[in-house]
């Protein structure tokens, strides 16, 4: 067997978000056969996500008569040399951004890092949040970075996901008040000098708003994507598509629109209410052709589990963890048709 007849039988393996098979697109980097096995590299960016998994596990499948081992590896050419990259090691950074404050965000942060390193990915999640952070307290991360002799620092882990917030350097009740040029440096220096390790994803959770953090963030590494949070109220949806142009003026693709606190559920009658409206972050979605990500529940148990650094996304048997699961999955899924597509 050799390399044709391989790539042959590759040829029945169809992506599941561009409907073509995937030599066609041009997602087999390279086969390589070696005595009794053959090692296929695959252009798929988004580690874990359920989609490109899939791919991977029909590749395995179609291969699996010709009587070789096999074993696969993913890549994705970046155009860039590792000297050129800010964060080398991780392969995906991906914002979470709101046009205001009090639509959830940053629970929508720490869910989905949650959720990608339950997935079994590699994760980190950076509170990028200067003056409002609350990402230890809301996945009780009692124990705060350690340095080393080189000064650079090692950030803590909780639940898989390894942590840095600027809740670690300041104290716990002192206000950050700061300039732009000192949110740059210490915004820079933070990507720079934490030992993040290899990563699939870093989560990075935006202040609220249109502001230096952003900028910041939007100059110094390549994001991956951003996902962008709102709640049904048209208040908040006025202010989330100025964070959508935000990103569309720096050219950085969203990965789609989440609605939060959707509905509430009444646990006494069972009833649903839209307390802040229904159908809004759909509708923005729709309108500014951007895929819609889903609807989280407004659920007291999400306040719950967020003061008591336990995320929901973990709880399996709720319906309020599976729908944080089902968000988690369509992010990575969406990583993934960005990644894809730069192929």
């Amino acid at each position: 067997m050799n390399k044709d007849d391989i790539l042959d039988r590759l040829k029945a393996v169809e992506d599941p978000d561009f409907g073509e098979d995937i030599v066609s697109l041009g997602l087999v980097n390279s086969v390589e056969i070696e005595d009794e096995s053959v090692h296929i590299s695959l252009a798929l960016g988004a580690p874990y996500s359920p989609n490109e998994t899939a791919i991977a596990q029909d590749v395995r499948e179609v291969l699996a008569e010709t009587d070789l081992d096999v074993s696969l590896s993913a890549a994705v050419d970046t155009g860039l040399s590792p000297d050129e990259q800010v964060l080398p090691n991780v392969e995906n950074i991906i914002a979470v951004a709101s046009g205001k404050g009090g639509v959830g965000k940053s629970t929508v942060a720490v869910n989905l890092a949650t959720g990608l390193a339950d997935l079994g990915a590699n994760v980190g999640l950076f509170d990028a949040d200067i003056y409002g952070p609350n990402v230890p307290r809301m996945v009780s991360a009692d124990e705060g970075p350690q340095a080393t002799a080189e000064e650079t620092i090692i950030p803590p882990e909780r639940f898989g996901v390894k942590l840095m917030s600027m809740a670690f350097l300041v104290g716990e009740d002192d206000p950050v008040i700061w300039r732009g040029p000192m949110v740059h440096k210490i915004i820079t220096q933070l990507w720079e000098d934490v030992e993040w390790g290899a990563l699939d994803y870093m989560v990075v959770d935006l202040p609220p708003g249109t502001g230096d953090t952003q900028l910041t963030l939007l100059q110094s590494v390549p994001l991956a994507g951003a996902v962008i949070v709102t709640t049904p109220q048209t208040v908040a949806i006025d202010d989330a598509r100025k964070g959508l142009r935000m990103f569309g003026k720096h050219d950085t693709p969203v990965l789609g629109i989440v609605e939060n606190m959707s509905s509430f559920r009444c646990p006494d009658c069972e009833s649903t209410h839209a307390i802040f409206g229904e159908g809004g972050g759909r509708a923005f979605a729709d309108e500014v052709d951007m895929p819609f990500l889903g609807e989280l529940p407004l659920d007291p148990k999400v306040r719950e589990r967020g003061d008591d650094g336990d995320p929901i996304v973990l709880d399996e048997d709720s319906e309020t963890g599976r729908a944080f699961q089902s968000f988690t999955e369509n992010v990575a899924n969406n990583v993934g048709i960005v990644r894809r597509k730069q192929n």
